[in-house]
């Protein structure tokens, strides 16, 4: 019985915490010197424990071009927008990815593709 229990209740409480931020836009200028992101996120923020910690721009070569860290939980803020400014990118770079991460299950594996306008070179 105290078996069954226990697995009933780490079948209730694994499925929220599996769940990694879900990238909703991505709004992308170049007001100058560098590059601007603003990523819209989405995540069941719980608390300290699990929460969206951080989104980041990559190649596609997986190379890090810019780190946007989230310093708190956005439990009651709920999808959120963050920017990262004066990101330098190579010059005739078309696309980027940005990936999410989550503070308890870390990186998500399929990263959310965006087109670079070449006319905001």
């Amino acid at each position: 019985m105290i078996r069954a229990a226990l697995l009933i209740a780490l079948s209730l409480t694994s499925p929220a915490l599996a769940e990694v931020p879900r990238i909703l836009a991505v709004d992308v200028s170049h007001p100058g010197m560098g590059w601007r992101f603003d990523v819209t996120l989405e995540h069941p923020d719980t608390g300290w424990d699990h929460y969206a910690d951080g989104w980041e721009i990559l190649d596609a070569k997986g190379k890090v071009l810019g780190t946007r860290k989230l310093a708190h939980p956005h439990v009651t803020e709920q999808p959120f927008t963050r920017s990262l400014s004066r990101v330098m990118l190579p010059d005739g770079l078309r696309e980027i990815y940005i990936r999410a991460r989550c503070s308890s299950q870390g990186w998500a594996t399929k990263p959310y593709r965006v087109r670079l306008d070449p006319s905001v070179d």
